[in-house]
């Protein structure tokens, strides 16, 4: 990017938080944020490698929206961070936070053909989603450490053990009718979570 393709972007960043800020003030001190401007400035961080801006929007966004960081999409963006700033233990569980969120965003990023284990429309609407807005390809130069760890990393026992288990459990709830038994195996998946934090 040029100097003034990376000044352009920054002054986006920079209208996005004042929008931010004014949504705050409006509602007496806490975000609402309906039209999700929070989750704009990763992706913008990420285009001019700002990895050090991203890592602080994250902390602030963390503090702000704690419920909120779920959605795969973010949590990719956010290992990216945090591999870029070279907090690899914390990259390597928000991953996993990815993984759970998403099992097929990964291997999307990767150009492996995902595995749609799970046959629900859930999982087909949501694999959907993340061809329309994810914009993250292995082929990006900028990725191309983060692809090369991301790669060795999803090969590890570590990752293979917690991809294995949540698989299990996605495909036993799935045919669980509901009841005391898939809420047992919710409640194993989100416990399975749980060790990740």
């Amino acid at each position: 990017m040029t100097e003034k393709q990376i000044e352009s972007v920054k002054r986006k960043i920079a209208k996005i938080k004042k929008g931010l800020a004014a949504d705050k003030k409006h509602w007496g001190g806490f975000h609402h944020d309906s039209g999700g401007l929070r989750y704009l400035p990763p992706e913008l961080y990420l285009k001019i490698q700002d990895y050090t801006g991203s890592l602080r929007y994250f902390n602030w966004f963390s503090k702000n929206f704690p419920e909120d960081s779920e959605h795969p999409i973010i949590l990719f963006e956010w290992a990216v961070t945090l591999y870029k700033t070279k907090r690899i233990q914390l990259a390597e569980k928000k991953i996993k936070q990815t993984f759970f969120s998403n099992t097929l965003l990964l291997d999307m990023f990767l150009g492996k053909a995902p595995l749609l284990l799970n046959k629900s429309e859930q999982i087909k609407w949501e694999h959907e989603q993340l061809i329309k807005h994810f914009k993250y390809s292995k082929n990006q130069v900028e990725l191309t450490d983060f692809t090369q760890w991301l790669d060795s990393f999803m090969k590890t026992e570590s990752f293979l053990e917690f991809a294995n288990k949540l698989l299990k459990l996605n495909r036993q709830i799935e045919e669980e009718p509901l009841g005391e038994i898939r809420s047992a195996l919710v409640e194993r998946k989100y416990k399975l979570l749980e060790q990740v934090n």
